[in-house]
C-alpha cells in the first residue's frame, strides 16, 4: 500500500516537471512581431492619404471657430393683442431671450480679417473667435452682405496669424476633390472629404444672388462660414447651406464671387452693385418660337424703367438679352449676378435679340443705390396678398393677340407659390373676369379678397390651368 502511494506521488511530480520547464509564449502584440493584414498598399493610395494629412496640418491653423450671443425677441401674439393680459402681465412689454450659435470662418490676412457667413454673425451682441491654438479673441463685424450671405469680422490678435490662400474658383471642375473644415455641432476643426458635385447652382431660394458649388463633402450645422478647399489647400468656396432632406448635398459660395464682396466690405463696410433697370422673365420654348429665336436662351425684357441705364442704352420691352459685358446669359438669376457684379459707371456691351436678328448696344451701368434706382419702382415689383407681382405683357405678345398680365415675381411661401403658380405664367382672368393689365388685375383681386377666394385662369406654355386660392 505504501509502495502504491509512493508511485502515485512520483507520477504526479514527473507530470508537473514539463509544465514548470515549458517557456510561456507571449502574444504577438507584446512581441512587436505582428504583421499588417494588408502588406502591399498601392503607392498612389498612400500618397493620397499623406497628401490629405499634410493639407490638414497646414490649413487647419487658418480656420477659426466662431461663437455668438444674440438677443432675440420672444413672439407672444396672444398676450400682445390681449388688453386683459396687458393689464395683468406687464403692459405688453416685449420679452427677449439670449441665443447662442456656433459657426466657422477663415483668416484672410495677418491684420485679423476673417471671412464667414452673414447668418453666422447676424444680430450678434458678442462674438468670440477661437483659434486652432485655443486662444480666444473678441470679434467685431466689419461689414456684411445678406444678399450673398457673406460677412467679414476682425480680431485684434497679439500673435502672428496664419492666413488662408484663395484659389481661382472659375477654374473649378466637377469631380475634383473637395475638403471641408469647420465646427459642425461644436466639434472643433472637423475635416470631411468629397468631390465637387456641381457648379453654378442657382434658383435654390437660399440667397438673392446664387452661384453655388455643390459638394458631397459632409457639411453640417456649424460648418457655415468655413472653407471648402482643393487638394492644394486653397480655398475654393465658403460652406453655406445644406439640403435638410438629403445627405451628401451641401452648398458653398465660390471664392471668386466672395472676393469682390469681401473687398468692398473691408474698404467701406457695405456692397455697391450695378443696376440695369429692367423687369425680366425666363424665355420658354414657346416664347422662343413666338419671338423667332432658334432655341430658348437669354432672358426676355418685360419692362424698362424710364431713365434707367437700360432705357438710355436703347434696350426695349420685348428684347431678349443674350449677352451682357461679354458673358452669355443663361437665365434671369445669371443676368442679375452679372449686372450686380458690374462696377457702377462702367460702359458695357449688350447683345439683344430683336425683330429676328441680334442687335449690339452700349450702355453705362448705374448704382443700385442711386436715386434713379430708388425712384424707379417697376410695376408689379411688390408682391400682393397672394404673393404675386404682375406686369404688362410684352408688346410682341400683345400684337399677337395675347391677353392677361405676366407673373413677374412669386413670393416664396406665399399663397400663389403653394398653389403652384410660377414666374412667367400669364394670368388671363380672376374669378372669371378677364384682366388686360395690372390695374384690372388689382381691382379684381380686391374684389376677390372681400369674397375670400380667387379662381385664377393661367396660361402656361400651350396649356390653360385653373387655380383655386383661399385668401382667408
Amino acid at each position: 500500500m505504501r509502495v502504491c502511494r509512493l508511485f502515485i506521488v512520483l507520477l504526479a511530480f514527473l507530470s508537473a516537471v514539463p509544465a514548470c520547464t515549458k517557456k510561456e509564449e507571449k502574444l504577438y502584440y507584446e512581441t512587436g512581431r505582428a504583421e499588417a493584414p494588408v502588406k502591399e498598399v498601392p503607392k498612389d493610395m498612400i500618397a493620397t492619404q499623406q497628401a490629405f494629412v499634410e493639407l490638414v496640418k497646414k490649413v487647419t491653423p487658418s480656420v477659426v471657430n466662431i461663437s455668438t450671443i444674440s438677443r432675440k425677441k420672444i413672439e407672444q401674439p396672444f398676450l400682445e393683442f390681449s388688453p386683459f393680459f396687458d393689464e395683468f402681465f406687464g403692459g405688453g412689454k416685449p420679452r427677449y431671450r439670449r441665443d447662442h450659435s456656433l459657426g466657422s470662418g477663415f483668416i484672410i490676412n495677418k491684420s485679423g480679417y476673417i471671412v464667414t457667413n452673414d447668418h453666422v454673425v447676424r444680430d450678434a451682441e458678442s462674438i468670440q473667435v477661437k483659434l486652432s491654438n485655443e486662444n480666444v479673441y473678441d470679434g467685431k463685424i466689419v461689414g456684411s452682405d445678406p444678399k450673398t450671405d457673406i460677412a467679414v469680422i476682425k480680431i485684434q490678435a497679439s500673435e502672428e496669424l496664419p492666413v488662408a490662400v484663395l484659389a481661382d474658383s472659375d477654374k473649378l471642375q466637377v469631380g475634383q476633390w473637395a475638403i471641408a473644415i469647420g465646427n459642425p455641432f461644436g466639434l472643433d476643426r472637423t475635416v470631411t472629404v468629397g468631390v465637387v458635385s456641381a457648379t453654378g447652382r442657382s434658383n435654390m431660394g437660399i440667397e438673392t444672388y446664387e452661384d453655388f458649388i455643390q459638394t458631397d463633402a459632409s457639411i453640417n450645422p456649424g460648418n457655415s462660414g468655413g472653407p471648402l478647399l482643393n487638394v492644394h489647400g486653397e480655398v475654393i468656396g465658403i460652406n453655406t447651406a445644406i439640403v435638410a432632406a438629403g445627405q451628401g448635398i451641401g452648398f458653398a459660395i465660390p471664392v471668386n464671387m466672395a472676393k469682390q464682396i469681401v473687398t468692398q466690405l473691408i474698404t467701406k463696410g457695405s456692397v455697391t452693385r450695378g443696376w440695369l433697370g429692367v423687369s425680366i422673365q425666363p424665355v420658354t420654348d414657346e416664347l422662343a418660337r413666338e419671338f423667332g429665336l432658334a432655341k430658348a436662351r437669354g432672358v426676355l425684357v418685360s419692362d424698362v424703367m424710364e431713365g434707367s441705364p437700360a432705357a438710355k442704352g436703347g434696350i426695349r420691352q420685348g428684347d431678349i438679352i443674350l449677352d451682357f459685358a461679354g458673358t452669355a446669359i443663361k437665365d434671369a438669376q445669371h443676368l442679375q449676378r452679372v449686372v450686380a457684379d458690374t462696377v457702377p459707371g462702367k460702359t458695357v456691351q449688350v447683345t439683344v435679340f430683336r425683330g429676328g436678328r441680334e442687335v449690339k448696344l452700349s450702355l453705362t451701368s448705374a448704382s443700385a443705390d442711386s436715386a434713379a434706382a430708388r425712384q424707379a419702382r417697376p410695376q408689379g415689383e411688390e408682391p400682393d396678398l397672394i404673393g404675386l407681382a404682375v406686369a404688362e405683357l410684352p408688346s410682341d405678345l400683345l400684337r399677337r393677340g395675347a391677353t392677361g398680365v405676366l407673373v413677374a415675381q412669386v413670393e416664396e411661401g406665399g399663397i400663389a407659390a403653394e398653389a403652384g403658380i410660377q414666374r412667367g405664367d400669364i394670368i388671363v382672368s380672376v374669378n372669371r373676369k378677364g384682366v388686360a393689365n395690372p390695374a384690372e388685375y388689382d381691382r379684381t383681386m380686391a374684389e376677390a379678397e372681400r369674397r375670400g377666394t380667387a379662381i385664377l385662369l393661367v396660361r402656361r406654355g400651350g396649356a390653360s390651368i385653373f387655380f383655386s386660392l383661399r385668401l382667408r
